[in-house]
């Protein structure tokens, strides 16, 4: 069974599409943790479940570095065979990414290495584009660079938002971070050679 801490900073969708995934019978995985950088809405689904929540408040820490080795060190407790960034609106420090990766994952609303960083959306609709996509990467020492577990293309519509064409992004991302979650506990998904081949010359 594939243990995994979930790391959040808001209402935590992502978190509950995985906790429901994990909840059915067969499904190879369970989260075992669920943390934060602030006070999150998302803490509810894990309380729902009965997981243990972790709150390591970004801002009572003189640097990213003291913060991000205290969450290192409460998340570590729990021994994950996997981390997963769920809406944590909070870059890691390089020596955390270092730590977790390769078991480190994420998921991206757009089809990247097209429209990385944090206004992805946004940024493919001032982009004129036709077509935009939901992502989930191991994450490395970039900005939404690490090598690509899964991705699927979705499509603009005239008079999209910004608003309408996220709502239409997050349950492709939802269930990609499902079905990579459910793949690196079966093995199809093996994280390590994915990073080595991503970071071959």
């Amino acid at each position: 069974m594939l243990t995994v801490a979930v790391l959040i900073s808001g209402t935590g969708s992502n978190l509950r599409a995985l906790l429901d995934a994990a909840a059915v019978p067969g499904f190879p995985a369970r989260v075992v943790v669920v943390g934060a950088d602030r006070e999150a809405d998302g803490f509810a689904h894990a309380e729902e479940f009965g997981i243990p929540t972790v709150l390591v408040p970004f801002r009572e820490f003189e640097t990213r570095e003291h913060w991000g080795a205290e969450l290192r060190r409460q998340i570590d407790v729990w021994t994950p065979d996997l981390i997963v960034l769920s809406g944590l609106m909070r870059l890691l420090p390089a020596d955390l990414v270092d730590a977790w990766a390769p078991a480190l994952i994420n998921t991206h609303p757009a089809f990247l290495p097209e429209f990385p960083g944090a206004h992805g959306v946004r940024d493919a609709l001032a982009a004129g584009v036709t077509e935009t996509g939901a992502s989930v990467i191991i994450v490395d020492g970039g900005v939404d660079t690490g090598p690509i577990l899964a991705q699927e293309r979705i499509p603009i519509l005239p008079g999209d938002t910004e608003h309408t064409l996220h709502e239409r992004i997050k349950p492709v991302e939802r269930r990609l971070l499902i079905e990579v979650v459910r793949a690196i506990a079966t093995g199809e998904i093996d994280l390590a050679s994915s990073a080595a081949r991503t970071d071959a010359p």
